[in-house]
């Protein structure tokens, strides 16, 4: 039985929702944040979070973006205020709330920052299931750059494979089919997951139309028997190993610049292995985020939706 505080929020929800749906846009978002003072200010976080979600929702759905924004953003407030932690249910509201929101407006990167930032823990990199799901939407609207950035953070190697496969099927050529997962695979490997780098390889060699039917290993593509190596090395803690095969593989590894890069990091992190240069950049491997095979096709979304030629690919030796 619903207690009387309950009642009272229905009632208000009722009257917000019949305002929204007369067309009192304005005055309904007013009201809106009017409550979110009051209740905040009382500390009713429970009727905070079905206040403001439900309002960001209603006003979305009406194509209300500024105002269901910013109930949006305004709810994120509210569950880092209250230390609520991330659950399931929370990152699919956050999730439901991001992909109503069109992704002209700027409000959409601020909530998206402040979703992120309130599901960190102590690895600073927000909660892997709330950067599956946002990676999930920007691929429905193949914003392939930002979904990738994303996926790198989530630990689902098969649908970000499931991505990666789509990605090189429709905007790239039959040569990089192998740079596709090397790239992905190399850079999993240096934010030291080793677990879903062996998915993401695993799922993309067993599902692409072009591979799925080789029986590798070994591979008809050399980077392929590479990583397939690569990642037997790590799981066996091999140096020797490690060291060989980026002599070996030298001709297929030179094919990208930042190939090198990456496995000096994998060096230091899987083996301690240290070849830093003088004032070198860690950071400036992940600069690239495929640029290097699919050019920047998020720089905006007009080009992002406009865009009818397949990118450029790199030169490839």
């Amino acid at each position: 039985m619903a207690t009387r505080g309950e009642r009272g929020v229905s009632r208000v929800l009722e009257k917000l929702e019949a305002s929204v749906n007369a067309g009192q846009y304005y005055e309904a978002h007013q009201m809106y944040r009017t409550l979110y003072f009051r209740y905040l200010s009382q500390k009713k976080y429970k009727d905070l979070f079905k206040l403001l979600y439900e309002g960001s929702m209603l006003l979305l759905k009406r194509d209300q973006l500024g105002s269901g924004a910013d109930l949006a953003i305004l709810l994120i407030d509210v569950l880092t205020k209250s230390e609520t932690k991330p659950s399931e249910e929370w990152i699919e509201k956050i999730a439901n709330l991001f992909e109503l929101m069109h992704s002209g407006i700027p409000e959409r990167d601020t909530f998206l920052t402040n979703a992120v930032k309130w599901s960190m823990d102590s690895t600073k990199k927000g909660h892997p299931l709330l950067h599956q799901k946002i990676a999930e939407i920007y691929w429905k609207e193949k914003r392939y750059p930002v979904a990738h950035k994303h996926f790198l953070h989530s630990n689902n190697g098969t649908v970000y494979a499931n991505m990666l496969i789509e990605l090189q099927s429709t905007r790239g050529l039959k040569a990089e089919i192998d740079l596709f997962i090397a790239q992905a695979v190399l850079q999993i490997l240096c934010l030291k997951n080793i677990q879903m780098a062996r998915e993401t390889f695993k799922n993309y060699t067993s599902s692409h139309p072009s591979i799925k039917n080789d029986t590798g290993p070994p591979y008809k593509y050399p980077l392929l028997n590479f990583l397939w190596f690569l990642l037997q090395s790590i799981e066996q803690k091999n140096t020797v190993q490690f060291e060989i095969l980026r002599k070996c593989y030298d001709i297929s590894l030179s094919r990208d610049s930042n190939y090198s890069d990456y496995l000096d990091n994998i060096g230091r992190v899987w083996f301690g292995i240290d070849n830093r240069k003088n004032n070198k950049n860690e950071n400036s491997m992940f600069g690239g985020l495929l640029k290097t095979i699919i050019g920047d096709l998020d720089s905006s979304d007009d080009e992002t939706d406009n865009q009818n030629s397949r990118p450029t690919a790199p030169e490839l030796d």
